[in-house]
């Protein structure tokens, strides 16, 4: 590691490694953002349900994406990130609970992913097709939901989170996600990896949240002062950075986040902050689902007898449960 680097992004530490989130800031460019990475957590997320490789691409850039939307939370509660559309992938849930914990699930119709293999289209904005990419933010018990909910138009995730945080937050954004198998020497099998930037231009002199930029709408409102063209120029900038990233240095074992930056961001100084860490993590349990079946009927619960047992299979982990009918007042006779 050497000095020039280190002086660079003010690293007094090691370098993070993978299944690790990274805040970072290039001042200059009025810039605040999060680089991700991930190793063992998407591939143990991916590899439990033995997903078809296009799908598990779909899921894995939903992940990256909850991942560097919901490591922003300062407080106990979870983000969601599901959508629900009429593709061949047509649901995809990933739940991440803060600080750190996150599984993601998906649901595809193998027909349709059949054909759609058949045509060549297996793009993931073609097998996510047309619907809604819905965001929660929930704190808990005795706090509201805070959803936001755009429409997914054949685009793909990071397309929809541009326009996610254009519509929601007024906040000019974007992102690059990134999904591979990677063998190394060694390995018996191709491991997952995944990995993403979220850039978002956030001036502190305040003024207009969401330049009227080039390409970006129609210009209703120009604005003239110094501060906006300044403020113009340099999210210009910041975003054709970013656009440069390609997938492989995203997913690269070898190259960190922190250099992954220094080489976007060398000329103007990026400043780096503690990174923390990211973990597959199911928050199932038995007293959870015990709870959730007690809320179901009679009749809905002897539906679900098998065997003289109630077998449940948590969607996420694919840990199976089973639980005795007495416990919910149904007599085996």
């Amino acid at each position: 590691m050497s000095e020039e680097f280190m002086k660079a992004v003010g690293l007094d530490r090691p370098e993070s490694g993978d299944d690790t989130v990274l805040p970072f800031a290039v001042e200059a460019l009025d810039i605040r953002g999060r680089s991700v990475r991930l190793g063992e957590a998407i591939d143990q997320i991916l590899r439990r349900h033995n997903y078809p490789t296009p799908v598990a691409r779909v899921l894995g850039e939903a992940v990256v994406l909850a991942s560097l939307i919901g490591s922003s939370l300062k407080f106990e509660g979870r983000f969601i990130l599901q959508t629900q559309t009429d593709g061949p992938v047509n649901l995809i849930v990933v739940d991440l609970q803060t600080p750190n914990g996150i599984r993601g699930y998906a649901r595809f119709d193998e027909q349709a992913l059949s054909e759609a293999a058949k045509q060549g289209k297996l793009a993931p904005a073609e097998l996510l097709g047309k619907g809604t990419l819905a965001m929660t933010i929930d704190q808990g018990e005795h706090t509201s939901r805070y959803q936001g909910i755009v429409a997914l138009d054949g685009a793909g995730l990071e397309a929809v989170a541009h326009n996610y945080f254009q519509q929601s937050e007024q906040i000019p954004t974007r992102v690059r996600l990134a999904v591979a198998q990677m063998q190394n020497k060694g390995d018996l099998q191709p491991q997952w990896r995944a990995g993403g930037v979220l850039v978002q231009h956030l001036p502190e002199h305040g003024g207009r949240t969401m330049p009227d930029l080039p390409g970006d709408g129609d210009h209703e409102n120009p604005q003239t002062s110094d501060d906006s063209f300044k403020d113009e120029n340099s999210w210009v900038e910041a975003r054709a950075l970013v656009e440069t990233i390609d997938d492989l240095e995203l997913v690269e074992p070898d190259l960190s986040s922190e250099r992954l930056l220094f080489r976007l961001f060398h000329e103007q100084g990026v400043r780096v902050f503690e990174p923390m860490d990211m973990v597959e993590k199911c928050g199932c349990d038995a007293d959870k689902i015990e709870l959730m079946l007690s809320q179901f009927s009679k009749d809905d619960i002897v539906s679900m007898i098998k065997d003289d047992e109630i077998e449940v299979t948590c969607e996420f982990c694919s840990t199976q449960y089973f639980f005795n009918p007495n416990m919910f007042g149904i007599n085996e006779d």
